[in-house]
């Protein structure tokens, strides 16, 4: 190595992906987030799309996920997609139209369970780019996303729907609060980022 080059700093992957007994889980996917929140501006509307449906087991992911994050009643961020009121196959093309007729640019974040190899089962990835919704089961769904997160909920490759039907509930609860966690405390980290720098520039 040359000596007098100057060093220059490697970018970020475009994936991460972690196991969810991992022990730095949290703070590995919230650092990932916030990295991607930082090509933002400030006032940029940030909105959260959670797919899925509490109908099959595997895909309750995103709703669950929804769920909890409704549970904050936060300023934050947009929310769509809750057990109550899911967004699925149905209804995806029409409730992004709906987001993007609400809100000015909006950057997304595509929630969503999917189907993996076995030693990848109970990862979670955060992806730069968007969601591709029903790809797992052969279903033709419109991108959701700037960036996504996934939960590897079971094996994917053979009878994808009977197998999302038969996927262990503590498996998807237990990766829907970590994503939960991880997504509220990186949007309240960018918050006060983002309002301490507004501050400074006054």
């Amino acid at each position: 190595m040359n000596s007098s080059s100057k060093a220059v700093p490697l970018p970020e992957p475009s994936c991460l992906k972690i196991s969810h007994a991992d022990p730095n889980i949290y703070s590995a996917i919230t650092h990932r987030l916030l990295f991607h929140f930082s090509r933002t501006h400030a006032d940029t509307p940030i909105i959260i799309v959670c797919v899925g449906t509490d109908r099959s087991t595997g895909d309750s992911l995103g709703p669950l996920v929804g769920t909890a994050l409704a549970r904050f009643h936060s300023p934050l961020f947009h929310l769509y997609g809750t057990l109550d009121e899911p967004v699925h196959a149905v209804n995806l093309e029409e409730t992004l139209t709906l987001i993007h007729e609400k809100h000015n640019n909006p950057f997304i974040i595509g929630i969503d369970a999917c189907l993996g190899h076995s030693a990848s089962v109970g990862c979670i990835q955060v992806v730069d780019g968007p969601l591709r919704p029903g790809a797992g089961v052969n279903k033709q769904l419109p991108p959701v996303g700037d960036i996504h997160l996934t939960g590897i909920v079971n094996v994917g490759g053979f009878m994808e729907y009977f197998v999302l039907q038969n996927t262990r509930l503590s498996l998807v609860m237990r990766l829907s609060d970590i994503i939960a966690s991880s997504l509220y405390s990186a949007l309240k980290q960018w918050n006060l980022h983002a309002s301490s720098a507004a501050t400074r520039e006054r």
